[in-house]
């Protein structure tokens, strides 16, 4: 269980990899444009700076996770398993309070939370077990 905890975890990491890609690299282009439902170009332009910074903190989140996983790798269990914690539990609250704040982004909301949610239980379930 432990394994499937890592994997899901993991697959949360790309997503935020990926998020992290669009925010951050290709903010202004169409890509990100239909990903977030973006119509207006100048509404991208005036939003470039907070995106690119918000795009760090998800490629931090991925880092977090990814770094835990090869340290848990590695028998270092404590320490691994508490960086996982830290970066897929931090992604599930996002995805929890962007579903709290704003239902019309509930789809959204789920990608964001559901793969770091079922990571960690299932973690959880293996270390406990």
């Amino acid at each position: 269980m432990v394994i499937v905890g890592l994997v899901l975890t993991g697959v949360a990491a790309v997503i935020h990899l990926y998020i992290f890609y669009l925010e951050s690299l290709v903010w202004t282009g169409p890509t990100a444009r239909a990903v977030f439902g973006i119509r207006d170009a100048q509404q991208t332009e005036d939003t470039r700076q907070l995106a690119f910074n918000q795009g760090f903190y998800n490629l931090l989140l991925a880092v977090w996770v990814l770094l835990g996983t090869v340290l848990i790798a590695f028998g270092q269990t404590t320490v691994g398993t508490t960086m996982v914690y830290v970066g897929a539990g931090s992604m599930a609250a996002a995805g929890l309070l962007l579903w709290a704040t704003d239902r019309s982004k509930a789809s959204a909301a789920v990608k964001q939370m559901g793969p770091p949610l079922l990571g960690l239980t299932a973690l959880t379930i293996g270390l406990l077990v």
